[in-house]
């Protein structure tokens, strides 16, 4: 199987912000799957949108593949482009967020693909209602691991007690100062927060060396106190676009690297792990805070559901697992 990624090698495309999680989760996974993989890298051609039309199709014309696999950010691709491709080729697209994206931005890309990825079980019905046929649901995943941690879990030596990886929002400092204010510290990483960006392989220690990882929510809260709480914040409530609770690359990526996780409740979540002995949630403020003190407390209990959770993910929850299943229902399909 001869298969061409079409795909962003740095994050948004921006070197800068390191390796995206195309490069680092996908394009692996399909090199596990096929030693015939071609990837076409479009960083360069971002701000070119004519050129980048004329050099992907000669790119792909040139390789002639049986598979096309794109993760679209925006229209970087026009109808014009996907047409045509999609009328020699098998092409794909893995559409990211339609919690809330399908209908300004999923309806009107699907037709113009042969199949279409959806990571939203409650969007198939609405694939069905544009009249889309070939849409297969998938999910995030984690990458693979070469190392055990079975074997280490005895020696981990813990740096943090609690800790968040991830972009600074309103309502995410505003969850960890309420933390703050009960006693709880928690050593944040990512964009906007005092210890900056960290890189691919810092995050990845970091959830290891944290007793316990939280996950926290990027969508628009519906907490009154957080919203009421300044001006910023309400105007945040009414204009946000992320209005739908999703999983996310993070589910997956934290039990993989050997981190406990404590994450906020996101519908479809225990379809892929076990609420309670492989993963812990939170619904709300009042119950966040007696979890971490009881996980704090309870080293072994802790530890059990870590390594529950990391043998779950490597062994179900994989980029290599997601892509093999997803070739596995196209050519069901063929047949």
């Amino acid at each position: 199987m001869k298969i061409v990624p079409v795909l962003l090698h740095y994050d948004y495309g921006i070197k800068s912000r390191g390796d995206s999680l195309e490069y680092r989760g996908f394009y692996p996974a399909l090199k596990q799957i096929t030693d015939e993989v071609f990837p076409f890298w479009y960083d360069e051609y971002l701000t070119k949108k004519d050129e980048l039309q004329k050099r992907v199709i000669k790119f792909i014309d040139d390789v002639s593949p049986d598979i096309i696999f794109f993760i679209l950010m925006k229209d970087e691709f026009s109808f014009e482009t996907l047409d045509y491709l999609k009328s020699k080729y098998t092409t794909i697209n893995w559409f990211c967020d339609d919690q809330w994206r399908f209908d300004i931005f999923t309806k009107y890309q699907a037709p113009h693909f042969t199949y279409a990825i959806t990571t939203d079980k409650f969007a198939l019905s609405k694939y069905r209602k544009i009249g889309y046929k070939n849409v297969i649901l998938s999910q995030w995943a984690s990458f693979g691991c070469s190392k055990n941690i079975d074997f280490e879990v005895e020696e981990i030596k813990y740096k943090y007690d609690v800790s968040f990886v991830g972009g600074i929002s309103g309502y995410r400092r505003w969850l960890i100062n309420r933390l703050k204010r009960k006693g709880i510290n928690v050593e944040c990483f990512g964009r906007g927060w005092k210890n900056g960006r960290v890189s691919f392989d810092r995050m990845t220690e970091i959830f290891k060396t944290s007793k316990i990882n939280l996950n926290i929510s990027n969508s628009v809260s519906y907490d009154i106190r957080y919203i009421f709480s300044s001006i910023r914040s309400i105007r945040e409530f009414m204009r946000g676009l992320k209005r739908v609770e999703q999983l996310k690359a993070r589910n997956f990526e934290i039990p993989a690297f050997g981190g406990f996780q404590l994450t906020n409740y996101v519908p479809s979540l225990e379809d892929y792990f076990e609420i309670g002995s492989e993963v812990v949630i939170y619904t709300s403020i009042e119950d966040l805070v007696p979890q971490i003190i009881y996980y704090l407390d309870n080293e072994e209990e802790r530890r059990k559901i870590m390594i529950s959770g990391y043998k779950r993910a490597m062994n179900e929850h994989t980029y290599f697992h997601r892509l093999k299943d997803i070739f596995r229902k196209i050519e069901g399909k063929k047949l």
